[in-house]
């Protein structure tokens, strides 16, 4: 499993819901989160997917996402 965290502009609860099944559909990922308070709106994802593949579904649910430099 890795931990892989992208800059997004999923930026509230109501972001959060739309990308909800997206993500939640993935059986590849164990487990995710959205830190709304950090300007960068940091998506940390646990999964055995790489950074395109994770950038790709959150593309597919409207939103943007790019690896966030550690």
């Amino acid at each position: 499993m890795n931990t892989l965290k992208f800059k997004t502009n999923i930026n509230c609860g109501g972001c959060v819901k739309a990308v909800t099944p997206t993500l939640n559909g993935e059986k590849s990922i164990e487990n995710w989160q959205v830190d709304t308070a950090n300007p960068d709106k940091i998506l940390t994802v646990t999964c055995d997917l790489n950074s395109d593949e994770v950038v790709e579904l959150v593309e597919k649910a409207g939103f943007k996402a790019e690896p966030a430099q550690a």
